[in-house]
């Protein structure tokens, strides 16, 4: 395995929970890379189908992972999706799962357009902490750790807080 000079950090949690926002600037405060799943696989048809039930393209994961490999392996690597077990485990640094109070994840859910099953569907998925488990399970226990994503005050804790990680991890591994 190379040896990585910067970490690889996924970003997960429920749609609408701010990893978008707060990847993009974690990535312009370190000049670390951000790659947003989805963008990527829209970018290189990475589907494998389309889901009617969500009206929405199905990934498919191997590609996106054939995709990231060599990527992956340099490090420097801020990966945005909604979906972590399928990454493999060596990829990863850290990650953060983001959470937000229900309310709020519904009204910013409702402002992108989500209705019916898909807005009740992803809520129920935050009440019940399924990314956090499916993190849990996919990593080892103490690279997973869960933040608040409900103020602007939480995302500049947040990325404070990201970046003194990593550049306590450049000094330990440089």
């Amino acid at each position: 395995m190379r040896i990585m000079k910067r970490p690889n950090i996924l970003l997960t949690g429920t749609p609408g929970v701010g990893k978008t926002t707060l990847g993009k600037e974690l990535a312009q405060r370190t000049g670390l890379t951000y790659v947003n799943v989805g963008d990527l696989a829209q970018e290189g048809q990475l589907f494998d189908g389309f889901d009617e039930e969500y009206q929405c393209p199905i990934l498919d994961e191997d590609r996106v992972v054939d995709e990231l490999e060599d990527k992956m392996g340099d490090g420097g690597i801020i990966i945005d999706y909604h979906g972590c077990d399928f990454f493999p485990e060596r990829w990863f640094h850290i990650v953060f799962v983001l959470r937000t109070d229900n309310t709020s994840l519904y009204n910013r859910l409702e402002s992108r357009g989500y209705t019916g099953k898909k807005l009740q569907d992803n809520v129920q998925c935050e009440i019940f902490q399924t990314i956090y488990e499916e993190a849990m399970e996919a990593y080892k226990e103490e690279i997973v750790h869960q933040l608040p994503s409900n103020t602007p005050e939480d995302l500049e804790r947040n990325l404070e807080q990201i970046v003194q990680w990593i550049e306590q991890w450049m000094k330990d591994n440089n």
